[in-house]
């Protein structure tokens, strides 16, 4: 029974390892403007009262923390800034166990886009969603136009633009390019 008990333990660690995992692999990282909630255990209530709550990412790329000052957030993941906030408060010899989750607010935070800018039956801002691919956002664009040219798409990214033929994604899925945020499709038309 003992037995049964600790491997059940350890199966369910190891399910909740890899839960955190893969949710460290979907996540984005945060860039100024984005709202974080923030929430802190381990320390006196007064304290966590303080601390926990909604905080805006600057234009300079960090949060202002209650007895620490600015912590650089822009850049970083969720799960690795609750890390960086945690060891920020140790370091400061301020709590010896801090526990600090962080997620994304979604509040009034404007929407991670891409740009479909020309080709598809509905072009303009496409609301980003994690994993998206290059087919899905044109799928959400309405499809292709009755005049795209689907052989020479161009994705541009960061300033950089690159060709794709998206005629046979289907036979071959890797030209069904995984997307980032602000990433701009173009479907030539004849």
């Amino acid at each position: 029974m003992k037995f049964t008990r600790h491997l059940l333990s350890i199966i369910a660690g190891v399910m909740f390892m890899a839960s955190t995992v893969e949710a460290q692999n979907t996540e984005m990282a945060l860039k100024a403007g984005d709202r974080i909630a923030l929430s802190i255990g381990g320390i006196p209530a007064d304290d966590a009262s303080q601390i926990s709550k909604v905080y805006s990412i600057s234009d300079s790329g960090t949060i202002n923390l209650v007895h620490v000052g600015e912590v650089k957030a822009i850049g970083l993941k969720p799960s690795e800034l609750q890390r960086v906030i945690e060891q920020t408060y140790i370091r400061h010899e301020l709590y010896m166990r801090p526990t600090v989750t962080v997620s994304i607010d979604g509040g009034d935070v404007p929407a991670r886009l891409i740009y479909v800018v020309s080709g598809c039956k509905k072009n303009g801002p496409v609301t980003y969603n994690a994993g998206m691919s290059i087919i899905k956002a044109i799928s959400v664009a309405g499809g292709f136009s009755d005049f795209a040219q689907p052989s020479r798409t161009k994705l541009i990214r960061n300033g950089t633009s690159t060709t794709v033929d998206l005629r046979n994604v289907g036979s071959d899925p890797s030209k069904d390019i995984k997307l980032q945020p602000e990433d701009q499709i173009i479907v030539p038309e004849s």
